[in-house]
């Protein structure tokens, strides 16, 4: 069984590595998986992409397509040019797109147009908002997808709706969870803790990186505002997405109790979320990983494609109004935030489960 997995940017490493891992562990006993890792180069700074195969302990990609930058459609556009010929090339029995980012888009474009069957991992999630590009990533994805992999209910219930037939749906959980619990026991405190004489649970973790929060320069300052007026003094941490750093500097948005790190690898990343007081971002995945590790977060947007981490889990979706930051702060220091639990089958065997199937279908 040959098969081609997708990795571009930085949420797809977090997923590719366990389906890796169990690929090899699958090996080790009857050694009939072969695979490319094809790295598309959709995030070309090496903090927010090299790191993460060491880190990860992944293999290097058996190619690089180079893409980098530019704007969505130049990025699906190279892509697409980059990864047709890859494929071409090297013929497969199974392209794995995982995620939503436009590398998962592009690559199942290119996949099926080759008449190659896709597997998409993490399918079936929706924000029903067509003003994030990630959205339109998964619509499209999950609208030529041959397999879906799901990490929840809520995502099989969508997919049906969508038209997907029911023999197409495998529940397996969540394949961020395998690599959270897989590396939680090394998760590496950053200098930056010591530095700056961080205490448990004592400071504040940051990040926003989407275009409605950080693009307007007086919705950015309202919101840093409200966060740096309402955390009781507590240190803010911010490692800033490279797309952020130039429009935040262009501001001079500063505080002292407000402090920008440069972008951190998973392991330290994990570390600074799992000993925090709480987490206040704009990710979707953070939102997970907060919820496995038992970490207030709140989230600053109006949407989110994964609602089990504020039905299940620690997450409140607080909306974009900056006026919205100080009564959940307020709800968070006084000691009622929500306990929260762990959805179904995030049990970090996830990707175990996804290999089998994959064994049974192809």
């Amino acid at each position: 069984m040959k098969l081609t997995i997708i990795a571009g940017a930085r949420p797809n490493f977090m997923k590719i590595a366990p389906i890796i891992h169990s690929i090899q562990k699958y090996n080790k006993i009857q050694n009939s998986i072969e695979y490319r890792l094809i790295h598309t180069g959709q995030h070309y700074d090496k903090n927010m992409s090299d790191t993460f195969f060491a880190e990860l302990n992944i293999p290097m990609p058996n190619a690089n397509l180079g893409v980098g930058g530019g704007t969505q459609a130049e990025q699906t556009a190279g892509i697409m040019i980059e990864f047709e010929k890859e494929l071409i090339q090297n013929p497969t029995d199974l392209v794995i797109v995982v995620g939503d980012v436009t590398s998962t888009m592009a690559c199942s474009i290119v996949a099926k147009k080759l008449n190659t069957k896709v597997a998409h991992i993490e399918a079936g999630i929706r924000s029903w908002d067509l003003t994030m590009p990630e959205e339109i990533n998964r619509m499209v994805t999950d609208s030529l997808a041959d397999y879906f992999f799901t990490t929840t209910e809520i995502a099989n219930e969508n997919l049906r709706h969508f038209g997907a037939k029911e023999e197409q749906i495998y529940f397996v959980g969540n394949v961020m969870i395998d690599t959270l619990l897989a590396n939680i026991n090394r998760f590496c405190k950053p200098d930056v803790f010591d530095k700056l004489n961080l205490k448990e649970k004592e400071y504040i973790m940051l990040t926003m990186h989407r275009p409605g929060n950080v693009d307007e320069a007086e919705k950015l300052k309202a919101l840093m505002s409200e966060i740096v007026n309402n955390v009781q003094g507590l240190p803010i941490i911010f490692p800033i997405h490279p797309r952020t750093a130039k429009i935040f500097t262009d501001l001079g948005i500063r505080a002292d109790n407000l402090h920008i790190v440069e972008p951190m690898g998973y392991l330290e990343f994990n570390y600074m979320v799992k000993h925090s007081k709480s987490v206040i971002t704009d990710s979707g995945g953070i939102t997970e990983e907060t919820t496995v590790m038992g970490i207030p977060c709140i989230t600053l947007r109006d949407n989110t494609e994964r609602p089990e981490t504020c039905t299940v889990g620690t997450n409140e979706l607080i909306g974009t109004n900056p006026n919205a930051i100080k009564p959940a702060l307020e709800k968070l220091f006084s000691g009622n935030w929500k306990k929260g639990g762990i959805p179904e089958l995030w049990d970090g065997k996830t990707s175990d489960r996804i290999i089998e199937k994959l064994i049974e279908i192809l």
